[in-house]
């Protein structure tokens, strides 16, 4: 994947900030001297019925599955396993973005990011963060917008 494309054909504001290798999010925030609360975790998921989905909570929640399970109409929710994330979103654990990914997923947001007008994200590299609008998480991304988080 090409994020950066993806931002342009798509009218995006955004900024890139260049960090260490970071894989977990409270690393990344420090090395970067961002609040974690402002850099999401963006974890790739799968139903019970099979439709992978991208769950956004700040980075300093954890995701609550079963409230996501309740968003989504399914009877469960589970992480797509480290090794596999990869292959469905188009970038590594730790490089994850908000929007853009190989295979369209349905994208539920935690709605306490919305108390910021931007947040931070995967970067599409475990060297990267990305700053994004809120807003334009939401409206490209056509996240659902829920409370997900524990």
């Amino acid at each position: 994947m090409d994020l950066e494309k993806f931002l342009k054909e798509n009218g995006l504001w955004y900024r890139f900030i260049e960090k260490t290798e970071t894989i977990h999010t409270a690393d990344a925030a420090k090395v970067a001297g961002i609040e974690l609360n402002r850099l999401t975790k963006n974890l790739v998921s799968k139903t019970d019925k099979g439709e992978y989905v991208l769950l956004i909570v700040p980075g300093n929640k954890k995701v609550d599955l079963d409230k996501a399970a309740k968003v989504l109409g399914a009877k469960k929710v589970r992480l797509v396993p480290f090794d596999q994330a990869e292959n469905v979103s188009g970038y590594p654990p730790g490089g994850t973005p908000s929007i853009g990914h190989k295979i369209p997923m349905k994208i539920i947001m935690d709605k306490s990011l919305l108390l910021y007008k931007t947040v931070f994200c995967g970067g599409g590299s475990r060297t990267k963060l990305l700053e994004l609008n809120t807003e334009d998480i939401v409206r490209v991304g056509q996240a659902i917008v829920a409370d997900i988080s524990a």
